[in-house]
């Protein structure tokens, strides 16, 4: 089979099975050895090393859906960023990375970074210009995340890869956001995408897992280091993920018609004060978010107003759980001040518009009647 001629769910179902060939079962067979044979085979396996037969199969699928030649799975989101960061950024070398940007990695740069002496410089926007203002001479690499958590930032694709390409620096993405339904950044010219593969990829808040997909050449070399930090997925979690990722276009898909609806409803709501989400047209980046997404994706933040107590609003809930993760088939909510952010200093969330009214909502396939009914009775008690 062609990767390319074939559809997203085709890709979702198919791409990336282990066949069963003893026993001719529909599903991929699930291995848990951690020992396998040396003598006169092609490939010596074992798990730290990404590739058991769930793993390098699994690893095909994530490849296919975003449109690259390699990819390998590991143990978290975390995981695989920091061991691609570390693969391509060694001392006296030079990062620069937006400022809208999930919490734990902005957290693991701060604290990680200065210990291996690599420098780094947060953008003071996700304009091409910011970025272009950060590179100093030592820049290998630049790190964007689009849609952002929990801002729903969007930054070009295409403009940040010719920005690289034209000063020899590698680029790369977290994609979690959007999803390889969604968005392709290779396809605009980024060199590497990650994901936190425990949100869209696995959906069902029961998996813990990361990925990065990426050319041969630079997968080979985050192999490399991600083999001595260890950080690969358990071959029962990897069968999860396999299993999950066959309905991520249909549960996706479902979500993102879901957090239209939502987002409209919420911005002509008096009690919020302000919706951040790239399809509403309000949306700084519509018509970006139009050139480089194929969904506006299912994440979307809000800001109550002031006078109502963003906690006492979680709490009164019913249908939408106050949960710390996200992208799960249920909606979820959450303070990006007490969890995602929690590690970032007040200053530090103020500057980059986090606030205490601000909520994070996880868009979940349930139907939107019910979750706007489960909001309005919310706001109403408080």
């Amino acid at each position: 089979m062609t990767n390319k001629k074939l559809g997203l769910n085709t890709i979702c179902t198919h791409i990336g099975e282990v066949k069963d060939e003893q026993f001719k079962g529909a599903i991929s067979p699930m291995f848990l050895s951690s020992s396998y044979e040396f003598l006169d085979v092609d490939i010596k396996r074992y798990p730290r090393y990404f590739n058991t037969p769930n793993q390098e199969f699994l690893a095909k699928k994530i490849a296919a859906l975003e449109h690259t030649e390699s990819a390998l799975i590991f143990g978290s989101g975390m995981a695989a960023i920091s061991t691609m960061f570390l693969a391509f950024l060694k001392q006296g070398d030079h990062l620069v990375v937006q400022n809208t940007l999930y919490g734990g990695t902005v957290n693991f740069i701060k604290e990680e970074f200065p210990k291996y002496g690599i420098d780094y410089t947060f953008t003071n926007g996700y304009k091409i210009e910011d970025f272009e203002a950060a590179i100093q001479p030592n820049t290998k690499l630049i790190h964007i995340e689009t849609p952002s958590n929990p801002l729903m930032t969007i930054t070009d694709l295409k403009g940040i890869a010719e920005l690289g390409k034209s000063k020899s620096i590698l680029t790369s993405i977290d994609n979690t956001f959007a999803s390889p339904v969604n968005q392709n950044p290779i396809d605009f010219g980024i060199d590497m995408v990650m994901h936190s593969a425990t949100k869209y990829m696995g959906g069902h808040s029961d998996i813990c897992a990361g990925a990065v997909a990426s050319s041969n050449k630079h997968i080979e070399r985050i192999w490399n280091v991600g083999k001595n930090l260890g950080g690969s997925l358990s071959d029962m979690t990897v069968w999860m993920l396999e299993r999950s990722m066959k309905t991520m276009g249909l549960r996706v898909k479902a979500q993102t018609e879901n957090a239209l609806k939502m987002a409209k409803w919420l911005d002509d709501h008096p009690k919020i004060s302000k919706v951040y989400y790239p399809g509403l047209e309000s949306h700084p980046e519509y018509d970006l978010v139009k050139s480089q997404m194929k969904g506006f994706g299912a994440m979307l933040s809000f800001e109550l107003v002031d006078g109502l107590d963003s906690y006492k609003f979680q709490k009164e809930l019913q249908l939408i759980k106050s949960s710390m993760s996200l992208a799960g088939i249920e909606s979820t909510v959450i303070s990006p001040h007490l969890t995602s952010h929690a590690l970032l200093t007040q200053e530090e969330r103020d500057k980059v518009g986090i606030s205490d009214q601000l909520i994070r909502f996880s868009v979940g396939i349930e139907e939107a009647e019910d979750l706007m009914n489960d909001i309005e009775n919310a706001i109403a008690k408080i």
